[in-house]
């Protein structure tokens, strides 16, 4: 890695290849454990209600000690082969094992499903046998809920059908999606030369200081997207119908009951904060046409809403911002700065833009080693500065965890929870970044950049809400296609955004790139983000007040994310996540910001 070139992930120390012998031979060994797992399952009683404590406590703790050592190395060889399909889908071979490695994932999620069908069956001893203590009583959380969940499980042979088809199915959609977008690129001038550019390049555009440069790439990438729009329509009818016939013979009640059951949270919750959203877009209207005004028109067309405003000549290097995020990390923690600053040393982070990469950022838990992976596009600006610093979050999140002894079925964290950590370090480097502002210019770049982030997880987040309910509503009765795609966007950004920005420019093909529509297992990946942001903002009020003391609570809640409900876990700080009132107050400190900006 040189300055200019910003560094790859280092995964050797988990495999030193994909042809590795080692890597072989762990995936027999999955194989193996599954078929252990499988002959344990086969030996259960078949009426759990009737047989004795002591021996369902014996039986559950064979079953969680297996399940969790089967997850473990499984984890670790899906992170070590998805590394390399994430950053390069020209690579075959790990294309080959990866389809290889989900015939073994199915085999997984089959087995799981008839675990937890079992488990089902004796939710009236549960209490009685966690009581005895061990296993299922470390694991209480996990059993109460598979109990509970095992109520929307179609006969076990059908949902062995249904794994088997998602291959096919649905994952197959998924993985089109996937390796269309990231294979696509556009040549586009820029600085008097045309460039071949992978679309993360492109869209990172969006944020480019010339409102010339903006308009050309978004015009460049809305041509770009309808050259696909029927493969990727395709795409998104085929995970949707999947998913609204798998909740039919489930018995959901609709396509939000699942994700809200998998966000741990209940529909009073999510309500009360889907509310106090709603209630402050006009919040977020002064702040659109406060930017409108700033560049002289009254509304932005869709290629503004990235603008830039003010004036910060920082632009990162990655050893600056190495620097920047765990100089400011270790104000709040020198934990969490000397976790991050291992992060960098040992190159776990993959920031190089290049044709075949995945688009925007995520963090991935490799586990067995007990480490994680970033995975962004960085560009020298503050805002890949703060995206890092947010994957970081995520990668310290899972660090907690490790270090607390949990186990797989213990880390299982809701979107909503694994949001915390991320929110709280993106936060702690808006917060640094804002005090070093020199001047008014400066202060209005930064709060800029913090305010187009807070508009996309509050404004854009509430549309990609609205857009895929009236899609699963649509899909119901029939196919859509790419038209009415494009029409249910722009209606949910008309809706969201109002007159902040102009309707006659919006981004209609927003659909085709969030991969988070392309999932049949994971519906309504979107309000999660919104709860993540706001949670994590009440969060870090309570630091501000209580210092330093607060920062072991805040680790034992990270530790422990996997171990309870939303509503639980925030109560330990005397957060009611049922009340609209603490969305508002959290929407507040946004308004703030906004007010700032406006005065600016």
């Amino acid at each position: 890695m040189t300055e200019l070139t910003p560094p790859r992930w280092d995964l050797t120390n988990v495999y030193p290849a994909l042809e590795a012998p080692a890597l072989s031979a762990d995936l027999e060994s999955i194989r193996a454990k599954i078929n252990a797992l499988e002959s344990s399952l086969g030996a259960l009683p078949a009426q759990p209600d009737k047989e004795e404590d002591a021996l369902l406590a014996e039986k559950l703790s064979i079953l969680i000690e297996q399940v969790n050592t089967l997850l473990e190395q499984s984890g670790k060889v899906r992170a070590y082969i998805y590394s390399f399909v994430s950053t390069d889908s020209y690579n075959n071979v790990a294309l080959r094992l990866l389809s290889e490695f989900e015939q073994v994932g199915m085999r997984i999620e089959q087995q799981l499903t008839f675990a937890q069908s079992w488990v089902g069956k004796l939710s009236s001893r549960l209490d009685a046998v966690v009581a005895r203590g061990g296993l299922p009583a470390s694991h209480a959380f996990f059993l109460r809920e598979t109990a509970e969940q095992s109520k929307y499980l179609m006969a076990p042979e059908l949902e062995a059908l249904a794994a088997e088809l998602n291959l096919s199915g649905g994952n197959a959609w998924s993985k089109l999606q996937g390796q269309t977008t990231s294979q696509m690129t556009v040549d586009f001038e820029l600085d008097g030369q045309v460039r071949t550019l992978p679309m993360p390049a492109l869209i990172n555009l969006h944020s480019h200081p010339e409102e010339e440069v903006r308009r050309r790439a978004y015009e460049a990438e809305l041509k770009a997207w309808k050259t696909v729009e029927g493969t990727l329509c395709a795409a998104m009818n085929g995970v949707k119908g999947e998913a609204i016939t798998l909740n039919r013979r489930r018995g959901r009640s609709d396509a939000l009951h699942a994700p809200i059951d998998d966000a741990r949270i209940d529909r009073q919750t999510l309500e009360a904060m889907l509310g106090a959203m709603q209630d402050s877009f006009p919040m977020f209207r002064r702040y659109f046409k406060a930017k409108a005004a700033r560049l002289g028109k009254e509304k932005l067309p869709w290629w503004d809403v990235f603008a830039p405003s003010g004036k910060l000549d920082a632009h990162y290097t990655f050893p600056q911002a190495r620097a920047f995020i765990v100089d400011n990390f270790a104000n709040f923690s020198p934990d969490l700065a000397a976790f991050a600053d291992q992060a960098f040393e040992n190159r776990w982070i993959d920031a190089e833009q290049r044709p075949g990469k995945r688009g925007g950022a995520f963090c991935m838990s490799v586990p067995v080693v007990n480490e994680s992976r970033v995975l962004c596009n960085f560009d020298g600006t503050l805002d890949q500065v703060s995206t890092i610093a947010h994957e970081l979050g995520h990668a310290f999140h899972n660090d907690c965890m490790f270090k607390a002894g949990k186990t797989a079925l213990q880390r299982n964290t809701p979107m909503t929870m694994a949001e915390t950590a991320s929110i709280m370090c993106e936060t702690i480097a808006f917060e640094a970044v804002l005090a070093q502002a020199k001047n008014p210019q400066e202060e209005l770049a930064i709060l800029e950049t913090s305010l187009v982030g807070d508009a996309q997880v509050i404004v854009d987040i509430y549309s990609r809400y609205l857009f895929e309910k009236e899609v699963f509503e649509k899909r119901e009765k029939a196919e859509l296609n790419p038209a009415e795609l494009c029409d249910i966007m722009s209606r949910a950004q008309q809706e969201t955004y109002g007159d902040g920005v102009d309707e006659n420019y919006l981004h209609p093909y927003m659909w085709t790139w969030k991969p988070h529509y392309y999932s049949a297992g994971l519906s309504f990946y979107n309000f999660p983000y919104a709860f993540g942001l706001l949670f994590g903002i009440g969060l870090y009020a309570i630091y501000q007040q209580r210092g330093a003391a607060f920062v072991p609570d805040y680790k034992n809640l990270l530790a422990s994310t996997g171990e309870g409900t939303a509503a639980d876990l925030a109560m330990r700080f005397g957060i009611d996540i049922r009340s609209r009132a603490f969305w508002e107050g959290s929407l507040q400190v946004i308004g703030k910001r906004i007010d700032r900006y406006v005065r600016l």
